[in-house]
């Protein structure tokens, strides 16, 4: 028996093994980061659609058509929130990583622009996105800010992260210094209607927001990254920081190779 790791039914026969691992913020996505957020939000009921860009030519058949992009919008029943699959989509990257799932959300159906937006590479645990679009699901204003760090630095101390010892009001990290979340400065292309993103000179700061991402090694690529625009709201932030910092284990049956040798595991059966 392995104490704290919840029990389950074998892989079926020709399957990969699985294995409960931790901790959380080094156990990747599984290679399965579209199913388990697009899964929590069919569960939500949320809307899909398939957006498709490509090239057909005249009395051509369908299945013959050239697809050249394909994303998958994901939007709440309310129309103020959506999630869109943008790995397939020529996406800017953040951390040297491709984002995978970009996230918004407005203040009324009026409104065209989003009023901030949240994005996560491959390799974030979908469990952790699939928390913060539950916590964007369930607030009833979702574009309404909230600004208040202890909320995130709260979430991961209690899951026995350490505050940063330069900058304890922003800035924390796991007790292996291996995964961090930050309040800084956010990258270049982060959508957000804060205007000061737009007017900001390129010898001044722009508008700080959380970054989250994990470097298994000092200077060696990153195995995911988060970002989230200076309108987030914190509780939200808070949602995916307590997640991906939780001390419960998941289920993986891929495991990232520059994380593998520290990750805990226990066969899931």
């Amino acid at each position: 028996m392995h104490p704290g790791f919840p029990l389950d039914s074998f892989p079926p026969a020709g399957a990969q093994p699985a294995y409960w691992v931790g901790p959380r913020h080094l156990a990747g996505d599984d290679g399965r980061l579209y199913d388990v957020v697009a899964d929590a939000l069919s569960g939500l009921g949320w809307t899909s659609l398939t957006i498709v860009r490509g090239r057909q030519e005249p009395d051509e058949k369908p299945e013959d058509r050239q697809v050249l992009r394909s994303t998958v919008l994901h939007i709440s029943p309310d129309s103020l929130r959506w999630a869109q699959w943008v790995l397939p989509d020529e996406p800017f990257y953040l951390g040297d990583l491709p984002i995978a799932w970009q996230t918004s959300a407005r203040a009324d159906t009026s409104s065209l622009l989003a009023q901030w937006s949240a994005y996560f590479t491959p390799g974030v645990p979908g469990e952790a996105v699939a928390d913060f679009l539950v916590a964007l699901d369930a607030r009833d204003q979702p574009a309404v800010p909230l600004a208040d760090p202890e909320l995130i630095l709260g979430a991961v101390t209690g899951h026995g992260w350490l505050r940063d010892i330069d900058q304890p009001q922003a800035a924390a990290t796991d007790p292996t210094f291996t995964s961090h979340v930050s309040m800084g400065e956010v990258p270049p292309l982060i959508q957000d209607a804060d205007l000061r993103a737009l007017t900001t000179g390129a010898d001044e700061a722009g508008p700080s927001g959380w970054q989250a991402w994990a470097e298994p090694a000092l200077g060696a690529p990153c195995l995911w990254a988060a970002s989230f625009s200076s309108s987030v709201p914190h509780d939200l932030v808070a949602a995916f920081a307590a997640s991906i910092s939780s001390t419960a284990p998941v289920l993986r049956r891929v495991l990232p190779e520059s994380t593998q040798d520290r990750l805990l595991r226990a066969p899931a059966g």
